[in-house]
């Protein structure tokens, strides 16, 4: 089968150049916003971005037109400039629609630094999290805690510590009754859902294994602009430390391994090993990351996932979610399946909303919240970036994790979220070569 087949959809970096929209998935056309008044009494809900990348940039904007009463209100980041550029951005998308005025952030509300986020939190309704994924759990924590409705991006944690503490923030969510919306997109396209459903339903018989791919070029490379400490520079480039980023076993294969144990209904692994290092990306501005990584993880009943992913130039390049069971296969991402039942999906009608899970995770939190049902996604985003997590552990110390250790395990990338600040200096530093050193499996502990 052609394992790089795939129904064309926005992914939020498309959404960037294409500015797609479209209108809520569960809909609202027809009633007056005034019917689902927010619990302040205002009919307005105030949003605040931490972090103002070109992800949570597009974030934004879906969050504003998932809800005609929706403002944004705050937006924080490390970086002034990257502030103002997604206020900016946002505006021109919103003017596209009419609706200019959803976006209402003056220069007081553009906050910079590591506790910026606090400001974004107390002025804000809803908070849109997308920035080093390191902060997530602690940022998500914050806004449950101070009664705010959370969209966070994946991975939600880079080690058993930040895992925990998303756990714990996924647990007082609903304990107040407040959202928490994974940025884990699969889970609302809907060609994925029916696959997933026709999987259950047995189309497949019984699942036997599972291949993942997540093989690309490497992500978010730049180069150093002059002036910028060590720690602006790492900051600048965080898919690139582990310390801000947890590699990309945490930042691409959670996608991949989060639609495998959905197909596995919901699944945990039993144990896992790994191999990676670094071939061939070793240049200063790739910073401590591996550029391979390869996972074998052993579920019930024998079923094996191999997941692999790789972010090096030049080379075979390949996304994809292929599963194998008694009775066909199925191509996850291609929403098709083979074998006894042949089927593939095919979307109803022209609505490209249809095709923009990035847009249909924001309609549904906005939609739960006006209709008191807010939507919790704490329990797959949970255990979904845990199974990354011990996956990159074992990459990185060449051992064999199990379940029961990586979550008994409070390992953390130096330094704890909670720690980290404006004058502080990083916790990794370049060599005499300028090269950053990484870890050596095999002598490398963590747990």
């Amino acid at each position: 089968m052609n394992t790089k087949s795939h129904p064309p959809f926005h992914t939020r970096r498309s959404f960037l150049k294409t500015s797609a929209t479209a209108a809520a998935s569960i809909p609202l056309a027809g009633l007056s916003v005034s019917r689902f008044a927010h619990a302040a009494g205002s009919d307005v809900l105030r949003v605040g971005l931490i972090g103002a990348g070109g992800r949570n940039t597009g974030a934004g904007a879906q969050a504003l037109k998932a809800d005609r009463g929706a403002r944004l209100v705050a937006i924080s980041d490390i970086f002034m400039d990257r502030v103002k550029n997604a206020r900016q951005y946002i505006t021109a998308e919103l003017t596209k629609d009419g609706r200019a005025d959803a976006v209402q952030v003056p220069d007081a509300h553009c906050f910079t630094g590591f506790d910026a986020y606090q400001q974004v939190i107390a002025l804000s309704d809803v908070v849109c999290i997308a920035n080093a994924a390191k902060f997530h759990p602690l940022q998500s924590l914050a806004a449950i805690q101070a009664g705010k409705h959370v969209f966070v991006e994946k991975p939600h944690g880079i080690d058993p510590y930040t895992v925990k503490m998303m756990r714990r923030a996924c647990d007082l969510a609903r304990e107040k009754n407040l959202s928490m919306v994974s940025g884990l997109h699969s889970r609302y396209h809907p060609g994925y859902a029916e696959t997933v459903k026709r999987i259950h339903d047995g189309a497949i018989g019984d699942i036997v294994s599972i291949e993942e791919n997540f093989l690309r070029a490497p992500y978010g490379v730049t180069d150093r602009k002059p002036g910028l400490t060590e720690l602006q520079w790492q900051c600048s480039t965080q898919y690139h430390f582990r310390w801000l980023s947890g590699d990309d076993v945490p930042q691409s294969l959670v996608h991949n391994l989060d639609r495998a144990r959905w197909a596995l209904r919901e699944a945990l692994p039993i144990k896992c090993h790994g191999l990676g290092g670094r071939s061939s990306m070793t240049e200063p501005i790739y910073g401590d990351v591996f550029d391979h990584h390869s996972v074998i993880y052993e579920f019930p009943n024998h079923v094996r996932i191999y997941a692999f992913c790789r972010t090096t130039t030049g080379c075979y390049d390949e996304s994809s979610s292929l599963i194998w069971g008694t009775k066909g296969r199925a191509n996850l991402t291609a929403c098709r399946i083979m074998g006894e039942t042949n089927w593939r999906w095919q979307p109803l009608g022209n609505d490209p909303h249809q095709l923009d899970p990035y847009q249909i995770e924001h309609d549904r939190l906005f939609a739960g919240i006006r209709a008191g049902k807010p939507v919790n996604n704490g329990d797959y985003l949970t255990d979904s970036t845990m199974t990354t997590v011990m996956g990159q552990i074992s990459c990185y110390t060449g051992k064999e994790v199990t379940w029961e250790q990586i979550n008994a395990s409070d390992y953390f990338h130096n330094n704890k979220p909670e720690d980290c600040h404006d004058a502080m200096e990083p916790p990794v530093k370049p060599g005499p070569d300028g090269s950053y050193p990484v870890p050596i499996p095999g002598r490398t502990k963590m747990i």
